[in-house]
């Protein structure tokens, strides 16, 4: 790692103004000039051959021009030589981002903190060198101006987050050890958390600050290099920002979910990807989530067999949710996830433990297979009662394809998965998963929405606001308009972990009135073997009670487009598709059931008409199926 000293520009580089001066003592005085100018003394007849000597006040206009052209040489030296500087004391600055970051990952907070020293350091060179008054002038020249005032904006953010964001993140690493919040005997330390709470804050508000500078940065008539270079910040500040956003939610939010002022109760549901839901899968089984001052404890397991059907949904659900999804929704547990709202989804799981066991709870949680792999990355193997293995690499096979062959009843089937997940539960609070790996597998957990979190208390809630943990319908701004893509099982079996989907999204602009249309394409196939009705466990295939022929899946895929835009339908394989065209919580939403034998695909086009232009990117946010793919971009012609 470079040193501030040694990939700093040479000292006599660092200030420009002795070679301007050197530059102007080169020149005579204008008196000495005057002296030079004069002839010498000729006779009458030489000087007739000669020139007439040149009057006083050209003498000095001369002079004058000259010694403004060695202002604007001296000045633009200026400018030349602090920009080289500053653009040097910005490459050193760059890389030590990352290693800042290296650095606290791996525990390092001692050398972290001299990491953030030498990037404020550097930071600060780039800054000062592209704010004197010469440089600021020179902004307002023609083309070159410009792109003097981006590089000074830029340096400007680079210093404002080296100050504000990296350094009291490098000072709280310099003080904290990672394994600080690693579960000891099944508790959690609630002071590092706590103590946490103003250095993540102030750089969290610095970042966010940060990423508004950097996009406000004018790039329209700069060079590609600075254009690349503004570019490159705004990225590496947003990613940055999203992360830390999440990290100061997470201390905020976390003592008070761990007990610290009173005991905590969370239901905890077990989204089974087998059997596809909105938000994932059918909670097949549960457990209650038992806090106070930092210990976690599971104080009770359920099934979802141990729930039986409600006369009438157990809470209001709307005439949006009835018309989707239908009462089903708030009658059955292992329905609450047929809407992509998890806010519904844990109000109605809370009151139906309620009702079923007398205990009201603070919250809902939710976790599948897919997770559970991931932290199991984190705590290394795990050997189940059974003598099962369980590791990343087979969790979700065997979880939701093995174990369906090896038990022939329901309630054996979810006392094993519960078993499992309750496993690497304690696992992790016992304290031997590893920290950087654990928060890692958060992290992956929660950016594909396989962790969910409902808390009762709104104030609470708010902070995971606009999170994917939140588990809210699409959200768009004006960058970005985001689609959504729910898929609920239909067949009653078990059948999706067959099930693969693929989509991609686009917009063409055809229309006089320049309103766009995005169309939203999403292929389905059902890989399971041919001979699935007969080669798969009865329980898989769903022995037929819902009228499904064995091996075939029925699914119903819900489509969601931006609350502004016009609802277009559907069309299936190029043909217009029978579908329910609805409204949930304002939303444009398109409904369509269909049913796939094994080997079959299906295309899809779902299709809106916006309001007005939009040259912003475009995102989908869909079910959490056990493979997921990127969503392609969609070419679309007129």
């Amino acid at each position: 790692m470079p040193s501030p000293d040694s990939a700093r520009p040479a000292p006599d580089s660092d200030d420009p103004a002795p070679h301007a001066a050197d530059a102007a003592s080169a020149v005579p005085e204008v008196s000495e000039v005057s002296e030079a100018a004069r002839p010498d003394p000729v006779t009458p007849d030489a000087a007739s051959a000669e020139e007439p000597p040149k009057s006083p006040t050209r003498r000095r206009t001369i002079a004058g021009v000259l010694g403004l052209l060695i202002l604007v040489v001296a000045a633009t030296a200026w400018v030349g030589i602090r920009g080289l500087q500053a653009r040097d004391a910005l490459e050193a600055a760059v890389p030590l981002a990352s290693t800042i970051q290296d650095e606290i990952l791996a525990g390092d907070g001692e050398q972290a903190a001299q990491t953030a020293a030498d990037l404020a350091e550097f930071a600060a060179i780039a800054r000062s060198h592209t704010s004197d008054p010469i440089w600021r002038g020179y902004e307002f020249l023609p083309f070159l101006g410009p792109n003097l005032t981006a590089v000074r904006e830029l340096a400007t953010v680079v210093d404002d987050v080296a100050q504000n964001a990296v350094t009291p993140l490098a000072g709280l690493a310099g003080t904290l050890d990672l394994n600080a919040f690693k579960p000891v005997d099944g508790s959690i330390a609630l002071q590092p958390l706590l103590d946490a709470q103003s250095s993540v804050d102030q750089a969290n508000t610095a970042l966010a600050r940060a990423v508004e500078d950097v996009t406000a940065i004018d790039t329209d008539n700069v060079l590609a290099v600075v254009r690349d270079a503004v570019t490159r910040l705004q990225s590496v500040t947003e990613q940055t920002a999203s992360s830390l956003d999440a990290m100061d939610r997470a201390v905020t939010l976390l003592p008070a979910m761990l007990g610290g002022a009173a005991p905590r109760d969370y239901i905890l549901l077990f989204q089974n990807l087998a059997e596809l839901r909105a938000t994932g899968g059918i909670p097949g089984a549960l457990a209650l989530v038992h806090t106070d001052q930092g210990s976690v404890e599971l104080t009770q397991q359920a099934t979802a067999e141990d729930f039986d059907p409600f006369a009438a949904p157990v809470l209001p659900l709307g005439d949006d949710t009835t018309l989707i999804y239908g009462d089903i929704t708030g009658e059955y547990i292992q329905n609450v996830t047929l809407t992509p709202d998890f806010a519904q989804t844990g109000a109605l799981a809370r009151e139906m433990w309620r009702l079923q066991f007398g205990l009201e709870a603070n919250g809902v949680l939710s976790i599948d297979p897919v997770a559970l792999s991931y932290l199991l990355d984190a705590t290394g193997p795990i050997t189940l009662a059974t003598g099962d293995e369980l590791n990343a690499d087979n969790a979700v096979s065997l979880l939701l394809h093995d174990v369906y062959a090896r038990y022939d009843d329901l309630k054996q089937q979810d006392i094993f998965f519960a078993a499992a997940a309750g496993a690497v539960f304690d696992a992790v609070k016992s304290g031997r998963a590893d920290p950087t790996k654990l928060i890692s597998a958060l992290a992956r957990a929660g950016a594909e929405h396989r962790v969910l979190v409902w808390n009762a208390d709104e104030t609470e809630q708010a902070v995971l606001a606009d999170t994917t943990l939140a588990g809210d319908r699409p959200f768009s701004d004006d960058s970005t308009n985001r689609f959504g893509l729910y898929i609920n099982d239909l067949s009653g079996a078990k059948m999706d972990f067959y099930l693969d989907v693929e989509t991609a999204i686009g917009q063409q602009t055809c229309r006089t009135d320049r309103r766009p249309q995005y169309t939203l394409e999403v292929t389905v196939t059902n890989t399971a073997p041919a001979d699935a009705a007969t080669s798969l466990p009865v329980y898989v295939t769903g022995r037929g009670i819902s009228g499904v022929p064995l091996g075939n899946i029925k699914t119903m895929v819900s489509a969601y487009g931006v609350p502004t835009m016009y609802n277009l339908g559907v069309t299936r394989d190029g043909v217009d598709a029978e579908h329910v065209p609805a409204t949930d919580a304002s939303y444009p939403v398109t409904s369509l059931v269909f049913e796939l034998a094994p080997g079959e695909s299906t295309v899809l086009h779902f299709d809106w008409l916006g309001t007005g232009p939009f040259t912003g990117d475009l995102a989908l946010r869909s079910t959490p199926l056990i493979t997921l793919y990127e969503t392609e971009k969609l070419d679309l012609s007129c």
